[in-house]
């Protein structure tokens, strides 16, 4: 499935343009590198500079109700260690 709809779809994003402009401007990754909205998602991990999720499944079509099950957030002490380890990158 495409990085934008799975984004519309899981309700991460509201509108599937305004996904595809997140990507558009390197504003989404997807396991560590800047990803496109064409990109293929697979269970794995993906975010942005703020949020960063794990993909749990991909489906074509989920009721609001189920959206939350197709990710869940990753704990605020990995976001940590994942912006100190850029942070590191930017400085070698």
């Amino acid at each position: 499935m495409r990085l934008d709809k799975y984004l519309k779809i899981s309700r991460l994003i509201k509108r599937r343009t305004v996904a595809n402009e997140a990507c558009d401007n390197g504003r989404v990754t997807l396991n560590g590198r800047v990803a496109r909205a064409s990109a293929e998602v697979k269970p794995g991990s993906f975010g942005n500079r703020e949020t960063r999720v794990e993909v749990l499944t991909v489906q074509e079509n989920v009721r609001k109700e189920a959206a939350a099950d197709l990710f869940r957030y990753l704990p605020a002490s990995e976001q940590e260690t994942t912006s100190e380890e850029s942070s590191e990158d930017v400085e070698s």
